[in-house]
């Protein structure tokens, strides 16, 4: 029996008791717990939230960074048929706030002191919330005990050794393992509930696609209160013997890389995005005969995946040309990145350009691009790594129905699809159909290899004022694959034209400017995104990728923002999507400007 989550855990603890589980670091040197030694905590940490008062049912929240001690409190709240909410540590304390409040969380479980800080505000208006810290000394003034504080309660536990059996496998499939609030682009975020069938059902849907091993290693980046996260880093792994293994933070990805030398890592496309535009930068600071070599590596390496996707196989020229390749070129880079074990990258959350898919694996870092929502646990399709199609999510996974309706909006229907956002009723039923369809709000298509592709959000839809439709992620995706283009939302809605707000990239627009002995100040990112040079060359790449839309379809102005969109900043959700609304309010007067200058155009173009 593993249709919960409890059931899954213990089984591997059984079959896979001395082999490493979490690895994390600790004084300078990564260092694991095996299987037995994670189960023997968790028993503690669930022990000691009944000590606490906490019962079946009851919400726990937790915000942390990715870490063992998140791994541990999720199992030991789940195996006493509590309920986590994890709460995801880049929100302000407001949110945090009102996430607490709408699910009625008892007891808030956080990492650092930052943490620590946004739930001693919240505790100010909800005075009865209990808190548990990771790295922070007790506070008993404040209710706030340390996170081995709750492991020694299990000392005075009412749980004997068969109370706690008996607690364990008393969940049932259908109870609730998890609230997971939806960052949402515009509104109060909704939380939706899954329960362990939800995620025990992907979890082995994934088991047939994600082939992890017992011993391989995962590198965990991605936030685990994410819910494909939660899938990949968390549950899929430690189902299968294999080990996961934490980044410190964002800034030690590349030294941890080295470290772990991983098997595998989910990334969000962004992170992919940038990883190419590094190691591209990177070489093109090597001498001549260097890069030429590079680009000579790359287009075999890419005509050799093109190959291996076929029954055929290479031609015995391109097998030689790849084994040179391989063994001159991207076996070093790979070697310096800390990539050699890996076997593939997972990708999901958002749009992955091709050009990044393709080159990544050309260098044989292969990339699996998925989609999923949190209201399906969150995995509904996935490429194979032996049937890629670069451009679509793959194919539905096992036991999962996918189906389009007559706008072509994306329908889910399975074990894995949720119980109902908490305590909204009517938000449920609009989303789940009386014949259990979920409507995700994604309007996708199928090519003729059953191949899902998913072309744009349904609220995203720009209706332009002649009644023409622009589904603006589709164009949004083909202008980031210029170089020169990190960032990008179309505008258009009741308007006469499509127009755009662009980020540059930068660090590529750097390098342009010296190469072309352009007078501006490469460091300045308001003085570059004031240049008109640099206006010249974005709407030069606009035109060169534009060229076969259609006329309502094009860009006609952009403005250039001096700033990256980001999560601090308010404009991204904390999974890297685009708050649109934010945006546009926040550069609602640019985007005039915009449109009074191109209106005015087009009453000139009519008076001619």
């Amino acid at each position: 029996m593993t249709d919960t989550l409890n059931w899954m855990f213990q089984a591997s603890v059984e079959k896979f008791g001395d082999s490493p589980a979490l690895s994390s670091k600790v004084a300078g040197k990564y260092s694991s717990i095996t299987y037995r030694e994670m189960a023997t905590k968790v028993r503690a940490f669930a022990s000691g939230l009944v000590a606490s008062g906490i019962e079946k049912g009851d919400r726990v929240a937790l915000i942390s960074e990715n870490r063992p001690e998140w791994a541990m409190a999720d199992i030991g709240i789940m195996h006493i048929g509590a309920i986590n909410v994890a709460i995801f540590p880049t929100l302000p304390a407001a949110q945090v706030k009102y996430i607490i409040g709408d699910s009625g969380a008892k007891i808030i479980i956080v990492s650092d002191r930052k943490q620590l800080r946004k739930a001693l505000e919240v505790k100010e208006t909800l005075p009865d919330l209990h808190i548990v810290t990771m790295d922070c000394p007790a506070d008993p003034a404040n209710d706030v005990m340390t996170f081995d504080d709750v492991l020694k309660r299990a000392e005075g536990s009412p749980l004997s050794d068969l109370d706690y059996e008996e607690c364990w496998k008393s969940v049932q499939p259908n109870d609730w393992a998890s609230i997971i609030y939806t960052s949402g682009t515009t509104g109060d975020p909704k939380g939706a509930i899954l329960s362990h069938r939800n995620f025990a059902s992907n979890v082995e849907a994934a088991q047939d696609v994600l082939t992890f091993g017992h011993g391989d290693v995962l590198l965990s980046f991605v936030p685990l209160n994410h819910a494909m996260g939660r899938l990949v880093d968390h549950y899929l792994p430690l189902s299968c013997g294999s080990t996961v293994a934490y980044v410190e933070n964002v800034r030690r990805l590349r030294q941890n890389l080295g470290e772990v030398r991983p098997h595998y890592m989910l990334l969000v496309p962004r992170v992919l995005e940038m990883f190419r535009e590094g190691l591209t930068d990177s070489i093109g600071k090597e001498p001549l005969r260097k890069q030429k070599l590079f680009q000579w590596a790359l287009s075999v390496g890419k005509r050799s995946w093109e190959e291996s996707q076929k029954q055929s196989g290479p031609s015995p020229l391109l097998a030689v040309q790849r084994w040179f390749a391989e063994r001159f070129v991207f076996s070093k880079i790979r070697d310096r990145l800390g990539l050699q074990r890996l076997k593939l990258f997972f990708c999901g959350g958002a749009p992955l350009a091709n050009t990044t898919a393709e080159f990544l694996s050309a260098m044989r870092l292969p990339i699996l691009e998925g989609y999923g929502l949190t209201e399906t646990s969150p995995l509904v399709a996935v490429n194979r790594l032996n049937h890629v199609k670069f451009g679509t999510v793959g194919l539905p996974v096992k036991g999962v129905e996918v189906n389009l309706d007559e706008d072509s909006e994306i329908l889910v229907r399975g074990p894995n699809v949720m119980q109902g956002y908490f305590k909204k009723p009517e938000e449920t039923a609009e989303a789940i159909d009386s014949e259990s369809w979920f409507h995700t709000g994604d309007i996708g298509e199928f090519d003729g290899d059953g191949f899902l592709k998913i072309t744009d959000r349904k609220k995203n839809l720009l209706v332009l004022a002649n009644g023409k439709k622009v589904a603006p992620q589709p164009i949004e995706n083909r202008l980031l694959q210029s170089t020169y283009i990190s960032q990008i939302i179309l505008l258009g809605e009741n308007r006469s034209t499509v127009t755009a707000l662009i980020v540059p990239n930068f660090r590529s627009l750097g390098h342009w400017i010296k190469e072309h002995g352009i007078g501006v100040n490469s460091e300045d990112n308001r003085e570059l995104t004031q240049n008109p040079e640099v206006h010249r060359l974005i709407q030069e790449e606009i035109q060169r990728l534009s060229h076969d839309l259609a006329s309502f379809e094009r860009v006609r102005r952009f403005s250039l923002i001096d700033q990256e969109f980001t999560v601090e900043t308010g404009e991204l959700t904390p999974t890297l999507k685009v708050r649109r609304r934010v945006v546009m309010e926040k550069y609602k007067d640019l985007i005039e400007v915009m449109y009074h200058t191109s209106d005015a155009e087009d009453e000139g173009e009519k008076g001619k």
